[in-house]
């Protein structure tokens, strides 16, 4: 016998069928709630992971990392943004003029933020790689362009080529009419689709059209906008550049989108939390299991305790018999938990499930698996189970062989 003497009746006591039906329907059950909650916890987890990313992405490649404001305008703004960019976080610098405002075509009102930019400046956009028709180039000084998403562009069943009228209900001018708002036609010459908010809530024109219609400078600029290679870097990089932003106003992305972020934080703990007691509930049926176990087997460890083991070996026992059950439920757990993660849109589709509705119909559940998130729920699952077992397994130990022997 080559593998040593505890872990080979262990091995022999899991294997064998108990004589009470109660027991194996518990160890049963323990193995099957391990099964679950390890594949649900992967399976969940890998999709939280991919709504964060793609969260991060959509939310955090549009919205600006650092916002530099200034109501006097910002003089050299070129300069500056030659300056800033030599900062080795600092991707991208912007200028834009931005105000309130609404957009009519022949069949609806919306209202949106009217966004003036420099197209040359927006090469890394999130925007201007998410063109469907077009592109942010098509804006120039010469013409009264506009740039819309695609959403918004349904709503308002308008199409390129179509021309829509802009309303700055803030912006007013004096005419024989009386006081009216400022309004001017463009034209639509491109459409986008980012997949979030702002295809339906922003629009872009030409930098000096915007700031004509704010009734500012042409060439003024009051924001320049930072996009980072990390946002989370924000206000370390502000920190590293304090010189060259003195006097501005600066405001950070966590101002305006922080909340939502630790609100995906905070469900997908609590989506650990939930599938994680899934797993200690199923766990702890094995100590009910276990010590129905030692009761039953009294006379064989008294048995085995006079033909010499000690009380360590009979420990390792009943230990080893706990983990064959966390192993089988962990083992088969994450083979269904991966099959699941890498192929539940298959089986979505497959069933003509449509979790985001009609509205979406390319729409698919987002999944990043990561393997130490694996790593973690797999050890945890067997530290759980290991747990599990040292008060039946102590119980066991503890036996008193002449009181067990002198009824037999």
């Amino acid at each position: 016998m080559i593998q040593p003497v505890s872990l080979f009746i262990g091995l022999r006591y899991s294997r064998a069928r108990a004589k009470s039906g109660f027991v194996s329907f518990i160890t049963f059950f323990s193995i099957i709630g391990i099964l679950l909650g390890v594949s649900a916890l992967i399976t969940v987890v890998s999709v939280m992971n991919g709504f964060e990313n793609e969260l991060k992405k959509r939310v955090l490649g549009i919205v600006p990392h650092i916002v530099v404001k200034s109501e006097q305008g910002i003089d050299n703004y070129q300069q500056r943004i030659e300056e800033f960019l030599q900062h080795p976080n600092v991707k991208a610098v912007s200028p834009i003029s931005e105000s309130e405002a609404l957009i009519q075509s022949a069949s609806g009102l919306k209202g949106i933020l009217l966004t003036g930019i420099l197209p040359a400046y927006e090469a890394q956009n999130l925007v201007a790689e998410n063109m469907r028709y077009g592109a942010l180039s098509q804006l120039s000084e010469n013409s009264y362009n506009i740039v819309i998403g695609r959403s918004l562009a349904y709503q308002l069943n308008i199409n390129i080529g179509d021309d829509v009228r802009i309303v700055l209900p803030n912006q007013t001018r004096f005419t024989p009419m009386g006081r009216v708002p400022v309004q001017r036609v463009f034209k639509v010459v491109a459409l986008f689709n980012v997949g979030s908010q702002i295809d339906d809530s922003v629009a872009y024109i030409h930098l000096p059209k915007a700031n004509r219609l704010l009734g500012k400078p042409l060439q003024e600029v009051s924001q320049l906008r930072f996009y980072l290679d990390d946002a989370f870097l924000a206000q370390r990089v502000t920190q590293t550049m304090s010189n060259a932003l003195n006097g501005f106003d600066v405001q950070f992305w966590q101002q305006s989108q922080g909340s939502l972020f630790n609100a995906v934080k905070m469900e997908k703990r609590m989506m650990w939390l939930m599938l994680s007691l899934i797993i200690a509930v199923a766990a702890f049926n094995i100590v009910s299991a276990l010590v129905m176990v030692v009761v039953d087997k009294q006379g064989e460890i008294s048995i085995l305790q006079t033909l010499g083991l000690d009380r360590l070996s009979i420990l390792k026992i009943f230990i080893t018999q706990g983990m064959v059950n966390g192993l089988w439920g962990t083992l088969l757990g994450t083979v269904i938990g991966l099959a699941l993660t890498f192929k539940i849109n298959d089986l979505l589709a497959m069933m003509n499930i449509n979790i985001f509705g009609a509205a979406y119909g390319d729409q698919q559940l987002p999944i990043l698996f990561k393997i130490d998130d694996l790593i973690f729920i797999i050890f945890g699952a067997l530290a759980l189970t290991l747990l599990a077992t040292l008060y039946p397994a102590y119980r066991a130990s503890r036996t008193m062989p002449a009181q067990v022997l002198k009824h037999e």
